[in-house]
């Protein structure tokens, strides 16, 4: 039976080192900040720490950073992150030593991290933790038995299990190539000693730079446990260099969140088409036809379904909806809406309950009462409908006049015809009517019609009912 290890004696805190730039990413945008998903890279190791957390008593994360990122201190990465500057490139021992500062005293282990490896998981932090409290290590650390090691640093153990040393490839013996088990770049260390020794590592002879492996040998030469755990090789501790390799972790993240979400009751026809960023939220029920993208904070409910050639970007669906082959931006849609296919709403739009929006129709800035029709090529900016009212083919709001953005209000079951332009600002009163082609430039009262150029109030005219007319949604 593997017994379990001790509970830490004092709190755990964590170190990421995100500090380089990245130079093969050949970009201006710090590494760690490239988004996965809509999120900077950087955001998923932290949230790997906040899942190991619950089960420690923890201090706030550090994130040791350069002069040449310090965008990574404005990247919002949350309030209780902490930050530390490494004010030269002196390498990973170096940034170890300038996070240290920000580690408060009564720390009794550290965790230290890659930010530029998002697809770790917070049981394989917190393996490594107790891998180390369970060996009273000075260090554990986490290897990968890598299915191609190539050129990187093998993991020597002894004859006990213990690490002896991390050896790079070009200075390994033959034995020692054999073996392919290699360093993961991910520590826990005994913080007491850790404070006492990183100043011991000395300069590589090839680079001058300080590298942490340096400490396996500190730490076998205080006489100190140094510790491993393996992994298999999966891609979680696959550090991101250049743009194919985001490429391919973004693929692994849309991988792991597309199943989490089928798993709670998502339907989605064809999972690689489907392309969500990760604070998306689906509620049970939801389906998405291929070729569907869902970003930002975008949430959908319940029996909806989000059809082909969607892009909706912070955006609510409310229940039962159905968009197709349409753009929703920044936009709020209530129960029971239809919009598609080829529609566009722009932000500031809100959608009543039930109302439909048809193929060409644009929306910026407006409100939609429940039950709205606009059915045909349209566009209503800056604009505010009542419920049941119809908006007839080609029906546009004029609402810019070259200097200023104006208003257009127009009542409950206010029918508007065909080609009617309103030139905002204009108000259209409840159960008014405009004619096909009336150009409205004056308010319509309540129960009017508008007809011509420009348009002239009159009385409507009253038609007997036509039982074979069906109702105007179906024209």
């Amino acid at each position: 039976m593997t017994p379990s290890p001790p509970a830490p004696t004092g709190r755990t805190a964590a170190i990421i080192l995100a500090a380089g730039l990245g130079t093969r990413m050949k970009s201006r945008t710090p590494k760690v900040l490239h988004p996965l998903c809509g999120r900077p890279m950087l955001a998923y190791v932290l949230e790997a720490w906040a899942d190991v957390t619950p089960e420690l008593p923890a201090a706030p994360p550090v994130v040791v950073y350069s002069p040449p990122v310090a965008a990574v201190r404005d990247a919002g990465l949350g309030e209780a992150v902490r930050f530390a500057l490494q004010d030269e490139p002196r390498g990973t021992a170096d940034a170890v030593r300038a996070g240290l500062a920000e580690i408060p005293e009564d720390t009794a282990e550290i965790l230290v991290l890659s930010g530029d490896v998002p697809l770790v998981l917070g049981p394989q932090l917190l393996a490594i933790l107790e891998q180390r409290r369970l060996d009273d290590a000075a260090i554990a650390l986490a290897s990968v038995y890598a299915a191609e090691p190539d050129s990187l640093g093998r993991v020597v153990r002894s004859d006990f299990g213990t690490v002896e040393r991390i050896v790079e490839s070009k200075d390994a013996t033959p034995d020692e190539l054999e073996s392919n088990e290699v360093n993961a770049g991910c520590y826990a260390f005994d913080a007491a000693w850790l404070r006492r020794r990183i100043g011991a590592v000395r300069p590589s002879a090839t680079t001058g730079e300080l590298y942490l492996t340096e400490l396996v040998r500190l730490a076998r030469e205080d006489g100190r446990i140094v510790s491993a755990v393996g992994f298999d090789d999966d891609g979680t501790f696959d550090g991101i260099n250049d743009r194919a390799q985001l490429a391919e972790a973004e693929w692994a993240l849309r991988v792991r969140r597309n199943e989490a979400h089928m798993r709670s009751g998502v339907t989605m026809r064809d999972p690689s088409t489907v392309y969500l960023d990760w604070d998306v939220e689906l509620a049970a029920d939801v389906v998405l036809e291929p070729n569907v993208i869902l970003r930002g904070v975008t949430s959908i409910a319940s029996g909806s379904t989000i059809g082909p050639g969607t892009t909706i970007l912070d955006s609510t669906i409310g229940q039962d909806c159905r968009v197709w082959a349409s753009v929703v931006e920044r936009s709020v849609v209530e129960d029971g809406v239809t919009i598609g296919p080829f529609s566009h709403l722009r932000p500031g739009t809100h959608v009543g309950p039930g109302a439909e929006i048809g193929n060409y129709a644009e929306l910026k800035n407006t409100t939609l009462g429940a039950r709205v029709k606009q059915h045909h090529m349209s566009y209503l900016g800056d604009a505010e409908l009542g419920d049941g009212t119809n908006v007839g083919a080609g029906t546009i709001t004029a609402n810019w006049d070259g200097r200023t953005k104006h208003r257009t209000t127009i009542g409950k079951a206010a029918f508007l015809g065909v080609d009617t332009m309103l030139v905002a600002p204009v108000e259209v009163g409840e159960g008014a009517k405009t004619g096909a082609g009336a150009v409205v430039t004056r308010d319509v009262p309540a129960g009017k019609l508008a007809v011509g150029v420009p348009a002239r109030i009159r009385e409507p005219r009253v038609r007997p009912p036509d039982p074979d007319a069906g109702e105007p949604g179906d024209r």
